[in-house]
């Protein structure tokens, strides 16, 4: 990464508050952990990895993980597409969002030779027709809608054509001259390997009802990561699922299975560090809330790790729950679970939260005029949640 976009470094959490006493949030990026994590899923996928640029688009996050191997990469919006490629020429970008802009459509195929893309609608591939001139070597995935799994949101809500209509269109995109998939999202942060099972054996009826050679089969993101109260199986678990599913398919030798990571791949990549502004009795007034970094914990119900720091003083053992609330006149800005913190919390103490690498800054608005904006990068490990 040039120059330009270096980011400043410290060893740890404590040095970024002994050098910047920062009043306002700051992302402490763990490049290490991202490389670590992206490592892993190339090294134990059964397929290719593509990363979902919508979880976390910050430049430190996507030189980490191409720095790590990563190649491909998951890109719903003209910005994201023209992100990625502008910093990262060598990579790939294949357009996911089923629903593009002509425009859109016009500039990622002229302008960043994009030639991977995901419909659910026959209208959809028209666009694709009209814009691009069809085949000539580019890929339609078709997504279907798969059965329904415990996941913290369900993505088929919005997206996806049912199992009994897609071999239809599967035949219209293989006649259109692209080279077909099928694509499936079983949800975010799904806690089951068998919707993975579900959704390739769903995936497997679509093309053999179709009749039709598939060159390219996406598993999706939905990969979980671990919270306070949330411990679902080990990545591992889905990836011997689906590669077992896989292995076990009619597919043609050479067709490609993907996915998609997100929340799995970069959660642990980062923490954030906030601080107290006021304190009243059990709750605790922080910079940072539900309208910028932490909409997860109101919007997905996500309980994070979290503990206090103040270098400049002793903290106390004993704990107890405390409600915090966030920096908006607002009040729907409370986190809906506490965080347990040492009983002598106070104004001027900071807290840095964990497992915020996935869905913080990119969710961020600027409601109120709050807005965080500071980002480091940090080498010591990650903060995980712990049990009690």
């Amino acid at each position: 990464m040039s120059a330009k976009f270096q980011i400043p470094n410290f060893a740890t959490v404590e040095d970024v508050i002994e050098e910047l006493k920062p009043g306002y949030p700051v992302y402490c990026l763990r490049p290490a952990e991202l490389r670590r994590q992206a490592s892993y899923f190339l090294d134990t996928f059964p397929g290719r990895v593509m990363y979902a640029v919508k979880c976390n688009p910050h430049l430190t996050v996507l030189q980490a993980l191409y720095d790590a191997g990563i190649r491909h990469f998951d890109t719903a919006s003209l910005a994201e597409i023209a992100l990625v490629r502008e910093h990262l020429p060598q990579a790939d970008c294949y357009f996911m969002h089923p629903v593009k802009p002509r425009a859109a459509i016009m500039t990622a195929h002229k302008v960043y030779g994009v030639d991977h893309y995901v419909i659910d609608h026959e209208k959809e591939l028209d666009k694709l027709i009209d814009v691009t001139g069809g085949g000539d070597g580019k890929v339609v995935l078709v997504r279907i809608v798969t059965p329904v799994h415990d996941a913290q949101y369900q993505l088929s809500d919005k997206f996806g054509i049912a199992a009994e209509d897609a071999p239809g269109l599967l035949r219209k995109v293989h006649d259109a001259h692209f080279q077909t998939g099928v694509a499936f999202h079983v949800g975010s942060q799904c806690r089951t390997p068998q919707a993975f099972v579900d959704g390739i054996n769903t995936a497997l009826d679509v093309i053999e009802a179709a009749a039709v050679p598939v060159h390219y089969l996406d598993v999706g993101g939905g990969f979980p990561a671990l919270y306070e109260d949330d411990r679902p199986p080990a990545l591992s678990a889905y990836f011997d699922a689906i590669e077992q599913a896989f292995d076990q398919s009619r597919l043609r030798r050479d067709c490609v299975l993907m996915c998609e990571p997100g929340r799995g791949l970069v959660a642990s990549g980062c923490t954030l560090l906030t601080q107290i502004q006021l304190r009243k009795d059990d709750k605790l007034y922080i910079n940072d809330g539900v309208y910028q970094s932490l909409s997860e914990t109101l919007m997905g119900k996500m309980k994070l790790p979290a503990r206090l720091i103040n270098p400049g003083r002793s903290i106390v053992e004993e704990c107890q729950d405390f409600t915090i609330l966030g920096p908006t006149c607002d009040n729907l800005d409370i986190l809906p679970a506490p965080f347990y913190l040492p009983v002598d919390a106070d104004e001027g103490d900071w807290i840095e939260i964990g497992q915020t690498g996935a869905y913080s800054n990119s969710a961020a608005t600027r409601f109120n005029g709050f807005f965080p904006e500071t980002f480091v990068s940090v080498d010591a490990p990650p903060l995980l949640p712990q049990e009690r």
